[in-house]
């Protein structure tokens, strides 16, 4: 397995996308399922990974998009969305699938149940939602680090326009809304960006130590 480190320093967000390069299927499987191992709060998993293939449709958000080329001209295009509304059914939901893969009884969750409803139900509507964006995020380190892994290169975008993209995925039927996007695909090597250098600050000034 490449170091991760050399991965994390290979990988940049790419601008222009190779468009005669195209994900595998195994590629592109393996970055979702780096995705959908990631870590929430409580292991909700309050996400989805809406991979978009229409191409008329890709047409569409790449307006809602602000005329970003890589929303149609990537390989694959990856819409990480989040539930409208989160309360007791998403609780017992992640209990269902804890109680069957673990092979428990629902019964002997109840004490589980009861917090995770606590801490859901203590916060109002529009802070679940907030809550779960944050955990999109994490999502979103994850695939784009399993991304890199593979030498597989992502674009992250929050430069688009939310409610076009639900409205043009019709994500309200279905009671989800858009939180970011990301392009996959391999670059081009007209993209100024893949030779310019990687800025980050030194360890120095990004890492506290308290002894």
């Amino acid at each position: 397995m490449k170091n991760i480190i050399d991965s994390l320093k290979w990988r940049y967000a790419v601008q222009v996308f190779d468009q005669e390069k195209k994900l595998t299927e195994a590629q592109l499987d393996t970055v979702l399922e780096g995705a959908r191992l990631s870590p929430s709060s409580y292991g909700l998993q309050p996400w989805k990974f809406i991979v978009v293939n229409n191409t008329k449709i890709r047409s569409k958000l790449r307006e809602a998009g602000y005329g970003q080329a890589k929303i149609s001209e990537a390989s694959h295009l990856v819409v990480i969305a989040v539930p409208r509304v989160l309360d007791d059914s998403t609780v017992d939901e992640y209990i269902q699938s804890v109680a069957d893969i673990r092979g428990v009884s629902i019964e002997s969750l109840d004490g589980f149940s009861h917090a995770l409803k606590g801490s859901v139900n203590g916060r109002t509507p529009q802070e679940r939602v907030e809550w779960a964006t944050r955990q999109a995020y994490i999502a979103l380190g994850i695939l784009l680090a399993t991304a890199a892994s593979e030498r597989i290169d992502a674009g992250p975008m929050e430069g688009f326009d939310p409610k076009k993209f639900d409205e043009i995925l019709e994500l309200k039927k279905i009671g989800l809304e858009s939180k970011v996007i990301v392009a996959l695909g391999f670059r081009s090597e007209s993209d100024v960006m893949a030779h310019t250098p990687k800025v980050r600050f030194p360890k120095e000034k990004v890492v506290i130590e308290i002894n």
